[in-house]
């Protein structure tokens, strides 16, 4: 006769959430649909709901937890701990009925019997499992108990299992749980715990980590997240780890070559593996090697096989819920038999229920700068969420301390587990010194719609309590200011504006921003320039790597610095290569198919000096605005090599990423003859037009002579880009970089820069060439812009805070216009 107590994980799915919650339901749904599509997941079986309802009725636990929990204040977090520390001790120590109890013994045997020595692991008939918990309220959209309830693994032996099974029970009642259904209208008693027995997977030997199918902050939909970390997963869940990233393009896979669009190594010291003794905890954190600090925990191939996975399965479940239902899905690789699984997917709940209609935007006041730019940071991390706020700094170290944090304090700590969340929930941020973007204080801070940043290293050094304090994670890189900073938030429906006829385009800075940019409306990107990718993210002049790769350096200090820097590859030049490609890549990907325009480097003499071992490269100039600098280096001698890099990089984006949507533009052109000599160049390295039919190369036209020449121009470029910054000190006689006396003279709307600029757009028209802007003046002075309105300016590129209202300036000017017509 069958166990009402028992079910096998191939007989459950979505629709048995009541009796088997929503963990162990989605991994029958998984083990049902997708592992016939080739997706692998562990099996297992399910101690039921049912049997947890009946323990706590035939036991009378029942009615002990109701009378404990009367009257409870989540708010008193002492009284809390005492309440459920009472439950969780009355349960552990409660015998199971002996019909549940035998139920599970047999399960467990019959289940060890299955695998021997043959399977994922040796095991004899005590095979190695896990033991999770699963809520019947529990991953579901709109709700997420994710981490809110104990998992134990490395569970060996019928007696060890039972054990584990009441402790996963009893986890129910944590403080952070009892705390999470309270704030979310949950009735303790009516959310039942079922336990899913798993097939442990020898990650401890290999690997583990999370994926979701949707980018976490913007929400951007086509893009698929891959942390990994050596050892079991729990240690990116608890923080203690940075894990290495993976950004896949989903709108490439199964079409590109390489649709992997960026990979960063993390900082991995610690791992968890399997530990001997008694009980139920056997597991032990152990230093990683050298060799595993440096080395990425997945291979290209496996990453792309992990992300058409995720592809499937957010496809299954997008189909199953009648809507888009991204996926949040955690991995495992078994070092026995070097094979991936999944090994656990819930429904992700903070995007899926975003309203992507709507666009906020935080400003600094007065000088209507984007927030970030304000100064030097006290901390840096990785931001969660998009948001500034202001509060006082408390630091706390230890979770016993957390009594001491008050509603509207910045929690400032190591890295945070579930036992943080009823403090985690009052806090104005959260900063922590540890973890990525999957770990506990990411998810948590993302649901509760709380800024964060993690991974900081030295948060806990750097700031003090009581210190009032700025946090802005509305870019990337999560920054922490001294005190209080002006801001203003504002709100835009985009379906309520207008679109004009010029197009309206957008300037990307920093690559991370892009996924987020990309909901403005805005037609594409107008210009991203190559420059903050090489600084940000390499940080080394191209020819000190090219020499280091052909060891013609001899600076011992200079060697270290670099083999520090390029730490996971192990060529110089393809690192160069790959870190420019996937910061190109972000932003074509964040865009696609609108079209990005990417400049190639523009640095001046001196700006490429501050680069690791720029001073060996670079002649020391008087002037560097006017001396070596865009198409000039491009063809020379001493940078030719290095060029090649950019022109490998542009190649790798548009060939193997797939990303056609990429044009490139050329700095700096002074003369017709300049300008072949470098289309020559980047012929001879692969980007032809003449092979390439799709190819476009567009010129900044930045200098008095473009516009001149510009029919002769024309003739070598597809289109032009109006620089209006050069364009304007090279008219006007007056030195951007150079002293305030002068530099109120004259700007970008003296009647000499705006001649020049009509001329240009009309020899453009007529050509029936590409004509845009990106210089910073339609974003400084609307007046500006109404001017190229009138001068028929194809498209202008504005820095990403002034989108909305030049859009609605546009749309006036071209109704106006078209009135008087």
């Amino acid at each position: 006769m069958k166990s009402p107590y028992i079910l096998h994980f191939r007989e459950v799915g979505i629709k048995d959430v009541a009796r088997v919650g929503g963990k162990n339901a989605s991994l029958g749904e998984m083990i049902q649909h997708l592992v016939p599509q080739g997706v692998r997941v562990p099996d297992g079986f399910v101690v039921t709901a049912d049997a947890y309802r009946e323990f706590l009725s035939k036991t009378n636990l029942g009615a002990f937890i109701r009378t404990a929990l009367k009257g409870v204040d989540t708010g008193n977090l002492k009284d809390l701990a005492r309440r459920a520390a009472s439950i969780r001790t009355a349960i552990k120590k409660m015998p199971f009925p002996a019909a549940i109890e035998a139920s599970i013994r047999t399960a467990y045997r019959e289940f060890s019997a299955r695998y021997g020595s043959t399977a994922l692991t040796a095991g004899g008939r005590n095979t190695d499992v896990a033991v999770r918990s699963s809520a019947t309220a529990e991953d579901l959209p709109g709700a997420s108990f994710a981490g809110e309830h104990d998992t134990f693994l490395n569970i060996r032996g019928e007696d060890a299992v039972i054990v584990a099974v009441r402790a996963a029970m009893a986890s129910l009642f944590t403080d952070r749980a009892i705390s999470y259904r309270v704030d979310r209208g949950f009735d303790h008693l009516k959310v039942a715990l079922s336990v899913g027995v798993q097939k442990m997977v020898r990650s401890d030997l290999h690997g583990s980590g999370v994926m979701f199918t949707v980018d976490t902050e913007s929400g951007f939909k086509d893009l698929i997240i891959v942390n990994g970390a050596w050892g079991l997963g729990e240690m990116i869940v608890q923080g203690e780890v940075t894990p290495d990233e993976f950004l896949v393009y989903k709108g490439m896979l199964g079409r590109a070559k390489d649709p992997i669009i960026s990979k960063s190594l993390g900082v991995k010291r610690e791992k968890m593996v399997y530990a001997e003794g008694t009980g139920i905890k056997k597991t032990k954190v152990i230093p990683t090697s050298a060799l595993e600090r440096g080395s990425f925990v997945l291979t290209d191939c496996e990453v792309l096989t992990l992300a058409e996975w995720g592809v499937k399965i957010e496809e299954h479940y997008t189909k199953l819920h009648g809507k888009w239902t991204p996926m949040d899905t955690e991995w495992a690789k078994d070092g026995r038999t070097g094979e991936l699984y999944i090994v656990q997917a819930r429904p992700e709940t903070v995007q899926a229920g975003r309203d992507f209609s709507k666009v906020t935007e935080y400003v600094l006041e007065g000088i209507g700068l984007p927030a970030g730019k304000a100064g030097k940071p006290l901390v840096k991390g990785a931001s969660v969420g998009s948001k500034v706020v202001v509060g006082p700094v408390r630091i706390i170290r230890d979770v016993k301390d957390i009594g001491n944090f008050k509603k509207g304090e910045v929690l400032v700590t190591t890295m945070t587990d579930p036992d943080w969340e009823p403090i985690m929930k009052i806090a104005t941020a959260i900063v922590t010194d540890k973890g990525g973007r999957t770990s506990h204080a990411a998810i948590v801070s993302r649901e509760l719609g709380i800024a964060c940043i993690v991974g900081t290293e030295n948060a806990t050094k750097v700031l003090r309590t009581g210190q009032l304090v700025t946090v802005d994670t509305t870019g990337s890189e999560g920054l922490v200011f001294d005190g209080k900073l002006k801001f203003s938030v504002r709100e835009h429906d985009i379906r309520k504006l207008p679109k004009p006829k010029t197009k309206i385009m957008v300037n990307i800075a920093t690559p991370d921003a892009a996924f987020e940019k990309s909901f403005l409306p805005a037609e594409g990107v107008g210009l991203a320039r190559e420059e903050f990718i090489i600084a940000g993210e390499i940080g080394i002049h191209p020819n000190a790597l090219i020499a280091y790769q052909n060891k013609k350096l001899t600076d011992r200090k200079l060697k270290t610095a670099i083999e520090t820097r390029m730490v996971g590859w192990k060529d110089a030049e393809q690192f160069y290569v790959d870190k420019l490609a996937y910061g190109i890549a972000k932003i074509g990907a964040a865009f696609y198919p609108r079209e990005v325009i990417v400049r190639f480097s523009d640095f001046k003499t001196n700006e490429y000096r501050t680069l690791l071992g720029g001073e060996l490269f670079e002649p020391k100039e008087e002037n560097p605005m006017l001396g070596w600098r865009g198409a000039s280096r491009y063809y020379h001698p001493a940078f030719a090599a290095a060029f090649a890099l950019e022109c490998r990089a542009m190649k790798k984006v548009r060939d193997d990423m797939g990303l056609v949507n990429v044009t490139p533009m050329i700095p700096f052109c002074r003369t017709v003859e300049e300008g072949k000599k470098v289309c020559a160049v980047m012929a001879k390295h692969g980007l032809d037009r003449r092979k390439d039919k799709r190819l476009k190369v567009y010129m900044m036209c930045e200098i008095p002579s473009n516009v001149v020449l510009a029919d002769e121009f024309l003739d070598v470029f597809d289109g032009m880009s109006i620089g209006s910054n050069d364009l304007t000190q090279l008219t006007v006689g007056i030195d951007r970089d150079g002293s305030n006396l002068v530099r109120g003279i004259a700007d970008e709307r003296d009647e000499s820069v705006k001649q020049l600029i009509a001329q240009v757009i009309a020899v453009c028209r007529r050509r029936k060439k590409y004509i845009g802007i990106c210089g910073q003046g339609p974003s400084d002075y609307p007046d500006f812009a109404e001017f190229l309105v009138e001068a028929g300016i194809e498209s202008m590129s504005l820095n990403p805070d002034t989108v909305v209202q030049t859009v609605l300036l546009v749309a006036k000017k071209e109704r106006e216009r078209g009135k008087k017509k």
